[in-house]
């Protein structure tokens, strides 16, 4: 019986190893910015959310006497009876619940693309908690202070590098109230990379102001361009006053 002839199997030599090399080089330097490109975009889309929410704070304010919800008392529309109280970040949607209409009633303006959270059906059914929001709260931000925090996004935390999960708001969605020294060298605070850095350290955020303008804004540049001359919240629970200059954040 003839024996078939066994065909040699060749091994790839150097040349064509190289080769391999180069094109998975080449397509990883391809893949990667598309990835790159489409995180920016969602940081771009959340900031436009956010300017919308500040043109929503405007027009509000325009039909009340110029304040926000926030600063605005219960009877005339708002949830500043609340806030004379600590510990108020179980209900940070309320801020929102409140500018339905300015936001055309489109729950989805206050979630962003990034985030793990997903957007309400409507603000009427399932609008009541905060585990469909995304965006902090600035406790008596407004035009007449055009660098006053007005809001941002919601994974900002203590330390050079936040290391919570989505730093001051809890997964658990019961909301936290925060006060921050304005002089974060002291105490700083960043952003988490949960949304827009990509997984990377220092880690991005966006930021509304009182005059409705947003930034997105890097850890560094928000303790040193932002918070450092925002401007201070004026009222506080009674025996919760902060020893040093401070803003305070409700977040979701």
């Amino acid at each position: 019986m003839k024996q078939k002839a066994m065909r040699a199997v060749s091994a790839f030599t150097f040349i064509e190893l190289l080769v391999v090399i180069v094109i998975v080089g080449v397509l990883v330097s391809m893949i990667l910015p598309m990835f790159g490109r489409a995180k920016t975009r969602d940081g771009m889309s959340c900031l436009h959310k956010l300017k919308e929410i500040g043109t929503a704070y405007r027009l509000w304010a325009a039909d009340h006497s110029g304040h926000n919800p926030a600063d605005q008392t219960v009877v005339s529309g708002g949830w500043a009876d609340f806030l004379t109280n600590a510990d108020q970040g179980a209900i940070c949607w309320t801020n929102y619940f409140i500018m339905q209409n300015e936001l055309g009633q489109s729950p989805k303006l206050v979630v962003c693309p990034t985030d793990e959270r997903q957007s309400a059906t409507n603000f009427t059914t399932d609008f009541k908690d905060n585990t469909h929001l995304s965006y902090f709260v600035g406790v008596s931000a407004s035009d007449i202070y055009p660098q006053s925090i007005a809001g941002g996004d919601r994974n900002l935390g203590n330390g050079g590098e936040a290391y919570r999960y989505y730093g001051f708001s809890p997964e658990s969605g019961k909301g936290n109230d925060v006060a921050i020294q304005t002089n974060s060298l002291f105490k700083p605070v960043s952003w988490s990379v949960k949304m827009h850095s990509a997984g990377n350290t220092p880690g991005w955020g966006n930021v509304l102001f009182g005059d409705g303008s947003g930034q997105m804004t890097s850890s560094t540049s928000f303790r040193t361009n932002w918070l450092s001359h925002a401007e201070l919240t004026t009222y506080w629970p009674a025996g919760h006053i902060p020893s040093s200059p401070s803003i305070r954040l409700v977040f979701p």
